[in-house]
């Protein structure tokens, strides 16, 4: 059995990047009913050498628009990386969101024994199939990045609910 491509990244992309914009807004509305620093919520993590929440949010951004434009050969979205509020983070999942629904099916279907090189910060490089980087790499990093930011807002008291987490699935 064919799996589509397409249909395994892009709209899973979309739907919990979504999810993670909604969570962000419970956040941004508890921080705002408890009269909290948005900041500390921002800044939270789940132990001192994880990423905080605000990183989460870049990283999981970050994985979707690389993935699905490298599976597409083209030029990944840049961010800034300068978010420092909900606000931010929200028009972050907005343009990431955005740049992903851009791409069609034609665009990505076919690609899982394309060769793709990954060159790293630290200068390593690793070689990926369109298959083994989205299904070996990047979805797991994505879904990892999505989860921990939401167990950071649930663990901050946020009242959020596995239905949060999945959001509403998406149909492109």
């Amino acid at each position: 059995m064919t799996v589509s491509m397409y249909k395994i990244s892009v709209p899973i992309f979309v739907q919990f990047l979504t999810a993670l914009g909604a969570v962000l807004d419970k956040a941004a509305a508890h921080c705002e009913a408890k009269k909290t620093d948005p900041q500390a919520l921002l800044g939270a993590r789940l132990f001192p050498d994880m990423f905080p929440l605000l990183r989460q949010v870049r990283a999981a951004t970050d994985h979707a628009v690389n993935a699905t434009a490298r599976l597409a050969g083209a030029e990944p979205l840049a961010f800034a990386n300068d978010e420092t509020s909900f606000a931010e983070l929200g028009e972050r999942i907005a343009k990431a969101s955005a740049f992903i629904k851009g791409f069609k099916a034609a665009q990505i279907d076919g690609t899982e024994d394309k060769p793709i090189k990954i060159t790293f910060p630290s200068g390593a490089t690793r070689d990926f199939t369109g298959q083994s980087l989205l299904l070996g790499n990047s979805l797991p990093n994505f879904y990892f990045h999505c989860t921990t930011a939401y167990d950071i807002i649930r663990h901050c008291g946020v009242e959020v609910g596995k239905r949060d987490f999945m959001g509403t699935p998406v149909s492109l």
